[in-house]
């Protein structure tokens, strides 16, 4: 069985390691080799069952960190040329933003180095719809920690009930669309809850409080999945006010 194709998550944390290595310290005995090994095995998103024994193993990352060398301008070496599409996306992506590179790369190991967090974030399935994760600048794992921070269920029902006592109803912060306003009994209290603290901001630790929530229709809370690294409530307000200003 052929192992799945690497992730935008464990290429990132692959280039980061890249970006702190001299070409000739890649080698499948360095001891960083191994550590990052070990946390691409811990990640929440390929299943186990799709695996085999040589699962990114030592060798397999220090052929991943081989192929940027040959996309690598600044090495004059070949490298490892057979190399793939989004291998060359995300070397150019942060070639000119290693920092950035870094600080998700440290969110990602953070999130990963708890396990109870790991486990959860296991249980939720990508998205149908693979357009919202492609836009993810963060990757697949620390969408799946916003997305799990959206199912505290007790702050949730916390935040419709102070709302619904301060304005008596419940509609869209975006779209001002108001769920009991059209369906009648039936939407009544229904709304969607949106985490608005950026994932570039997370920091591993599950902690959600009443500021952290919007309130949004299932339209909107879609639409904010679609570009959730750069759209915030606000943004997609204005959105669809200059929308309707150009109608």
């Amino acid at each position: 069985m052929k192992n799945p194709n690497w992730q935008r998550d464990e290429l990132i944390l692959a280039l980061d390691l890249y970006f702190q290595l001299e070409p000739g310290q890649i080698s499948k005995n360095n001891e960083k080799i191994e550590a990052l090994s070990e946390i691409l095995n811990q990640l929440p998103i390929h299943p186990f069952d799709a695996r085999n024994k040589k699962f990114r193993n030592p060798n397999g990352v220090g052929l991943k960190l081989s192929n940027f060398l040959a996309i690598d301008p600044d090495y004059s070496g070949k490298g490892m040329q057979r190399y793939g599409k989004l291998d060359k996306t995300i070397f150019l992506e942060f070639q000119n933003d290693r920092k950035g590179l870094h600080h998700i790369a440290q969110q990602i190991r953070r999130t990963v180095a708890n396990e109870n967090l790991v486990e959860k974030l296991y249980r939720i399935q990508d998205e149908e719809d693979h357009t919202a994760l492609w836009q993810v600048k963060e990757g697949k794992v620390l969408y799946k920690l916003h997305k799990l921070r959206e199912r505290d269920n007790a702050i949730i029902r916390e935040k419709k009930q102070i709302v619904y006592k301060e304005i008596g109803c419940l509609f869209c912060e975006a779209c001002e669309f108001d769920f009991y306003r059209t369906y009648g009994k039936l939407g009544e209290k229904f709304i969607e809850c949106h985490h608005t603290t950026p994932i570039a901001q997370t920091t591993g630790e599950f902690i959600t409080t009443l500021d952290d929530l919007s309130l949004v229709c299932a339209n909107c809370h879609r639409m904010l999945h679609r570009n959730i690294s750069g759209l915030t409530v606000p943004g997609l307000r204005e959105l669809i006010f200059e929308k309707k200003q150009g109608t």
